[in-house]
């Protein structure tokens, strides 16, 4: 629990508005402002009038932030903010979101970071952890802001199994997960780190306040991951999906016969076989490998792991397969906002596709997914702010047809349904933020779904 009486909290999106009325419900005095002036903003604001709270829109009253015990940031706030960088609020503590709702929790948590299968890992853990018979509610990064969890009442849940991004963990000062899971590392969020070392450091937070008791799931193939937890107490857990673990190792792996095993400090125990996942992808591997070693850590049965794994299905907007349609195949990767996700996405491609590249740069260099491209696309469409990058990059260095189209992504897409043959697929998984032509990745994603549905944009 936190003992500061005056709480500022910036930030009016979904996770700041639960954070301020997670401080009024814990008997805090608030003051909950937002830069932006939309109607949802407003609505924020005059729900968190009407508990008791203070809140404005349209811009932040330094001066009031300046007399808080605590400043609660939200994860949309970059630090470079002129807020957060005012000299008046120098002397003031300030803690993400993810921190402040922590500070409140009553149950044990699993926390998930890495770059990429951050949301499908954290759901597929909770999904093991309920099919168990437990509750363990998925918060975090993922949608459900944690301060909502933790000002919900009655029991506290068995285990909360935490989404957490290089944002939210920048900002923490005791958060302590029991078990801890990174799935992967790779260049992102370049338009807002001076550097890959910032960002990983960020994601190393994780581990800052490790004990002897703490679990780590780490992807043992990427040496990225492993240097993040090194010198770190507590015991750690591998999975791997192109090699076995050593002799002293504990975890998880892919068997030669396509077996998802778990080697326990009694033995191997095969789970599932990988055509039971109703997930596309070897990287879905990783994720289940990854879901059923920490499920398995916090207590939950081998059969209802097996259950649990042949269960779980797509969640939206991560290759997601929307319709089939006169033999083409269209899927929803709008969640691949970086490099190394669309990359990952074209490599679980079973068809010749046609690729949609684009939004908003986020300053990677897209010629990294030249040689993907030459093996799994047929035709690349690029759009949006980065078309013209995209284009430039790929130029000369892809030996399928790279078209720019310009205009509203209907425009995009009805170009896709003009390419499609029969036997292809069409892949939405643009390696780009969506900031250029939606709110979110989400609204894209249900864009893109719309238009599949209802003729291929045609």
């Amino acid at each position: 629990m936190t003992d500061a009486r005056r709480i500022g909290v910036l930030g009016l999106a979904r996770s700041g508005r639960a954070a301020a009325e997670l401080a009024l419900a814990s008997g805090a005095d608030v003051y909950a402002s937002d830069a932006g002036d939309t109607a949802a903003l407003r609505e924020a604001a005059g729900a968190i009038r009407r508990a008791g709270g203070e809140a404005e829109v349209g811009g932040h009253a330094v001066e009031r932030l300046a007399g808080c015990d605590l400043i609660v940031v939200s994860p949309g706030i970059a630090p470079t903010s002129p807020v957060l960088t005012d000299p008046r609020l120098g002397g003031v503590p300030r803690v993400s979101e993810l921190e402040f709702a922590y500070r409140h929790l009553r149950s044990p948590v699993i926390a998930v970071t890495g770059t990429n299968g951050k949301t499908t890992t954290s759901s597929w853990i909770s999904h093991l952890l309920e099919s168990a018979g437990l509750t363990a509610p998925a918060a975090g990064n993922i949608g459900l802001a944690l301060s909502e969890v933790a000002r919900r009442p009655g029991p506290a849940p068995d285990w909360i199994v935490v989404e957490a991004s290089s944002f939210q963990l920048a900002g923490i000062e005791t958060f302590s997960p029991a078990i801890g899971v990174v799935t992967n590392l790779a260049p992102d969020h370049l338009d807002r780190y001076p550097s890959l070392e910032a960002y990983y450091a960020d994601k190393a937070r994780l581990f800052e306040n490790a004990t002897e008791s703490s679990i780590w799931v780490l992807n043992g193939e990427e040496p990225d991951v492993l240097a993040l937890a090194a010198g770190a107490p507590g015991r750690r857990l591998t999975f791997r999906v192109g090699s076995e673990p050593g002799a002293d190792e504990r975890g998880g792996y892919v068997s030669g016969s396509g077996e998802l095993v778990l080697r326990t400090d009694a033995d191997d125990v095969a789970l599932v076989h990988a055509s039971e996942l109703r997930l596309l992808g070897a990287h879905n591997r990783a994720n289940a490998l990854a879901a059923a070693l920490a499920a398995y850590a916090a207590g939950v049965p081998i059969d209802a792991l097996r259950a649990g794994l042949r269960s779980f299905g797509p969640l939206p907007h991560r290759l997601e397969p929307v319709v089939e349609r006169d033999g083409v195949l269209w899927i929803n990767d709008s969640k691949a906002t970086n490099v190394d996700a669309t990359r990952v996405a074209l490599r679980s491609m079973t068809r010749p596709t046609i690729v949609l590249l684009g939004g908003r740069p986020k300053g990677e260099a897209y010629g990294a997914l030249a040689p993907a491209l030459d093996a799994h696309a047929r035709a690349v469409l690029v759009y949006g702010e980065a078309g013209a990058t995209i284009e430039a990059e790929l130029s000369g260095r892809v030996g399928v047809p790279v078209e720019r189209v310009d205009g509203p992504f209907e425009a995009v897409v009805a170009r896709a349904a003009s390419l499609a043959r029969p036997g292809d697929a069409v892949l939405l998984s643009p390696a780009c933020a969506s900031f250029d032509m939606f709110r979110d990745y989400e609204e894209r994603g249900r864009r893109f779904r719309e238009l599949a549905e209802a003729g291929h944009g045609s």
